[in-house]
């Protein structure tokens, strides 16, 4: 049926009327586009919804930080006046014309001959565990087990290994030794005793990473150069040392940056007495002890940009280049 209508010239006419529950086509076109155009905004905002918390704490705990950082670096802020006065580049021009702020960076040296021990050992652990060795699980757990445990606990542990008529004292002197030195009494084996329990906590975090890395070296390749008479110098220099080289190139940035930046242990064993402050720990003292936060800003800046400069020099002329094992 229709509605009938009446032409000018009286003759009655029939206006289709479409079916009952379908809308006319130039709605359904439209009522389609709306649809697409919803699930093109829904497939849009969702990535950004699931972004929006971790963004959203990345600025709050990182980029805010460091602007605040920034801004307090260029003033004389004491850490508790709510006014701080600018200064410009004063706290720089300070660090650059007084160079006991820069003298305590000869500690690192310590701690990166440290880190180059630590990755020797690191990497001679894995390739070893890498293959069939009676109990390997197990070595592999006491070697990653140090990393697990608190700097502050390994520092308190330290501590009493190395104090006067302690732990390693005593073991000494059951074999032999009456008269050991003050570890960390003596200026110049303080550094070396701190280096050295650095060593010992984070060897398993360089040995969890080689030992991925070796692994993931197809099998196949030991057995063709077993096959062409090659020894276990010869698989390891042309095989493993290969394979492995972007995770060595890894292990020596974070090595680097990591003795520029050395915290935790002297702090909790020394407090950066006798020679063993760092420059971290100088830049907390600044910023605490003598409540000159601006300064300490700027001292922090700095040693950023020494970490960012050192990796920078090694993409630079140790770039990653693809290795090709087969």
């Amino acid at each position: 049926m229709g509605e009938i209508s009446l032409r000018t010239d009286n003759t009655p006419t029939v206006k289709p009327v479409p079916p009952r529950g379908r809308a006319p086509w130039p709605r359904r076109v439209v009522s389609r586009c709306r649809a697409i155009s919803r699930r093109r905004l829904v497939r849009m905002i969702t990535p950004w919804a699931f972004l929006a918390l971790p963004l959203g704490l990345l600025i709050l705990l990182t980029y805010l930080p460091a602007y605040n950082l920034i801004r307090y670096s260029l003033t004389d802020w004491d850490g508790i006046d709510p006014t701080m006065n600018w200064v410009g580049l004063a706290n720089y021009q300070r660090m650059a014309t007084d160079p006991a702020l820069y003298r305590v960076l000869f500690v690192s040296l310590f701690y990166l001959v440290g880190a180059v021990v630590q990755i020797a050992i690191a990497l001679y652990f894995a390739t070893i565990l890498s293959f069939k060795v009676f109990a390997k699980n197990v070595f592999k757990g006491i070697l990653f087990f140090p990393y697990l445990i608190n700097g502050v606990a390994i520092g308190y542990v330290f501590l009493y290994l190395f104090r006067k008529d302690g732990t390693l004292d005593t073991t000494l002197a059951f074999f032999g030794l009456q008269d050991p030195p003050q570890w960390l009494g003596d200026p110049k084996l303080i550094n070396a005793s701190l280096a050295g329990t650095s060593v010992w906590r984070f060897t398993g975090m360089n040995f969890v990473l080689f030992l991925g890395a070796i692994q993931s070296i197809p099998g196949d390749l030991y057995e063709a150069a077993e096959l062409d008479g090659a020894n276990s110098w010869h698989r390891f220099w042309h095989i493993i040392l290969p394979g492995v080289r972007r995770v060595v190139a890894l292990s020596f940035i974070l090595a680097i940056s990591g003795a520029l930046a050395v915290f935790e242990i002297p702090y909790v064993m020394t407090g950066g007495a006798n020679g063993s402050k760092t420059f971290a720990i100088q830049a907390v003292e600044m910023a605490f002890t003598h409540r000159k936060v601006g300064l300490a800003s700027a001292m922090a800046l700095v040693l950023l940009a020494m970490v960012l400069l050192v990796t920078w020099v090694q993409r630079r002329f140790f770039p990653d280049e693809r290795v090709e094992l087969t």
